[in-house]
């Protein structure tokens, strides 16, 4: 079983109410990633019915969640049909609701009646082994979630504020060489460097109010190609738009979610 599988699992309690634990592995500065406890949740979902596959889940996050404590998700099914499921889940811990999520889940291996096909491009950027590792120092803040995943930045937009513009490209593999599945995509769509960094140089923890991941396809083998933009930022509100590619060029999934900037942390020491 892999980090990501062992770390998000989840055992059944009753018919709609589910036991995790929420690891600290998978934390930013003190606070566990929102996409890693979104998986939490979207990993018991997956159990209410026949599909396997999310394409498209909404996360809003009400409070940050606690790293090595237990957990439970509160599940309802809304609906099974016969191609798509509908179904809700709170994460809770200590009675306190941390996040709520609607899914729809589908097989995306099932024919299809439609065959016109559009898709997105991948970006051009260097391979892995040009690009720089994620840095917690270039963004203000400690990252034990490189503990458990590879994330490898553009060397152009690698560093705080060197882009020039709200943007951030780059390479995504879970750490101990486990293959991405539909569930890790949510967390890599969540794992990157705020965008924003790329123009505004250290911005610390930018919390998610809410993420919405619209999954594409299964992706292949390997490295996750990510590419991620800010062109909305009012009163402290980002709108960060993004995509995710496997290592054969189809695009696998799209997000979209509105972050918090928090004030700027004091100057860290290089």
């Amino acid at each position: 079983m892999s980090w990501f599988e062992a770390e998000t699992a989840v055992e059944r309690i009753t018919d709609v109410r589910w036991s995790a634990h929420v690891s600290g592995h998978w934390n930013i500065g003190t606070n566990p990633n929102g996409g890693y406890l979104a998986a939490i949740a979207l990993r018991a979902l997956r159990r209410l019915g026949p599909h396997p596959d999310p394409i498209s889940v909404t996360t809003h996050f009400l409070r940050p969640g606690t790293a090595g404590a237990a957990a439970e998700v509160i599940t309802e099914l809304i609906r099974e049909g016969r191609t798509i499921t509908t179904a809700r889940a709170t994460l809770t811990q200590d009675g306190t609701p941390r996040l709520e999520m609607i899914a729809s889940l589908a097989d995306l291996t099932a024919p299809a009646d439609v065959d016109h096909a559009l898709t997105i491009a991948p970006p051009s950027i260097p391979p892995p082994s040009e690009c720089v590792l994620r840095s917690g120092v270039e963004q203000g803040i400690e990252l034990p979630i490189l503990d458990r995943l590879d994330i490898m930045i553009d060397a152009d937009q690698a560093a705080a504020g060197r882009a020039g513009t709200a943007a951030v490209s780059g390479w995504i593999r879970l750490g101990d060489g486990a293959e991405p599945d539909v569930l890790a995509l949510l967390l890599f769509a969540d794992a990157f460097p705020p965008s924003l960094f790329g123009l505004l140089g250290v911005v610390g923890w930018v919390p998610s109010i809410e993420l919405t991941v619209h999954v594409r396809r299964r992706p292949a083998s390997g490295w996750i190609l990510g590419q991620f933009s800010t062109s909305d930022l009012h009163r402290g509100r980002m709108i960060e738009n993004g995509a995710l590619w496997d290592e054969s060029g189809a695009l696998v999934a799209q997000s979209r979610q509105i972050g918090l900037l928090l004030p700027r942390p004091a100057p860290t020491e290089r």
